[in-house]
């Protein structure tokens, strides 16, 4: 077993300490795509790395607990990740459509805020901009209920489309009182209000976390990086880790820079984890 990678900052290496010093009070949170499960062209064919539900399910008893937080529809996240019903897993939480949504392993069930005013109109109107904006062959829409995300990797050309399609589609959530979340090629509208800082921020105080783990790859990742360093500011010692290169492809140099660690994708979330389990069991 690799041992733990050493945080290059000063604050990283406090997170990591009270993290293993005291696991039972500690928060390890992550996000689903490019963290959990590589990224694919088609965002429904998206599944956990095959090592990152074991990972989880043998460290989650050590900790105090264990969140995914993601922008996908928490069932969606528990589905694609097979989440549901697994031994070691039973207090998990997702925590999706950027907290707007909640699934708790112990019951099985979601619970949602109320929909978001404008998706729908966004939602009906998408189609018909997509033509006059003159999206090229491959440009796919993702709905996922409390928002809309356009995808421009499967084009020929994915950068020149996404800079082609980013203003027509800011305008259009602008219209219907949405904004417009980056990612890797991907264009979402969602709601202003809800975000991965927010729920991530709402779920360690609401656990208690005497520490908090947070993992991601993206942009949309960077608010959970900020409420992690809000966090770290009021005592509450913190460890953020990139997943960037492998089978993500080149990190995200917003999500590296600010990072304590970057670990090689999913397959180096997977071996993080399965280090930090290593070190609570003595090194076993």
């Amino acid at each position: 077993m690799a041992a733990l990678p050493t945080p290059r900052t000063t604050a990283g290496r406090e997170g990591l300490d009270a993290i293993t010093a005291d696991p039972g009070r500690a928060v390890v949170a992550l996000d689903f795509d490019g963290t959990l499960a590589p990224i694919v062209p088609d965002p429904r064919d998206a599944r956990a790395h095959p090592g990152a539900v074991p990972a989880l399910s043998g460290l989650a008893p050590r900790l105090c607990a264990v969140v995914v937080v993601t922008g996908r529809p928490a069932a969606d996240a528990v589905r694609y990740a097979g989440l549901e019903g697994v031994a070691g897993l039973e207090h998990l939480t997702v925590l999706g459509a950027y907290g707007a949504e909640r699934w708790d392993a112990a019951t099985g069930s979601v619970t949602a805020a109320p929909q978001p005013p404008g998706v729908a109109a966004v939602r009906t109107e998408l189609p018909g901009l997509l033509r006059e904006s003159g999206a090229p062959p491959g440009t796919a829409v993702e709905d996922k209920g409390r928002a809309v995300a356009v995808h421009t990797r499967r084009t020929d050309d994915p950068a020149a489309a996404f800079a082609l399609l980013s203003g027509p589609l800011r305008a259009l959530a602008e219209r219907h009182g949405l904004l417009v979340e980056p990612g890797r090629m991907v264009l979402e509208l969602r709601a202003p209000g809800a975000d991965k800082g927010a729920a991530l921020e709402a779920y360690v105080r609401e656990a208690g976390g005497g520490a908090v783990l947070y993992g991601g790859d993206d942009l949309g990742d960077l608010a959970a990086f900020g409420a992690v360093e809000k966090l770290r500011g009021e005592g509450v010692p913190g460890l953020l880790v990139c997943s960037g290169g492998g089978e993500t492809g080149e990190s995200v140099p917003e999500v590296a820079d600010r990072a304590d660690i970057v670990v090689d994708g999913p397959s180096g979330v997977v071996r993080l984890l399965e280090s930090l389990r290593a070190s609570l069991d003595g090194g076993a």
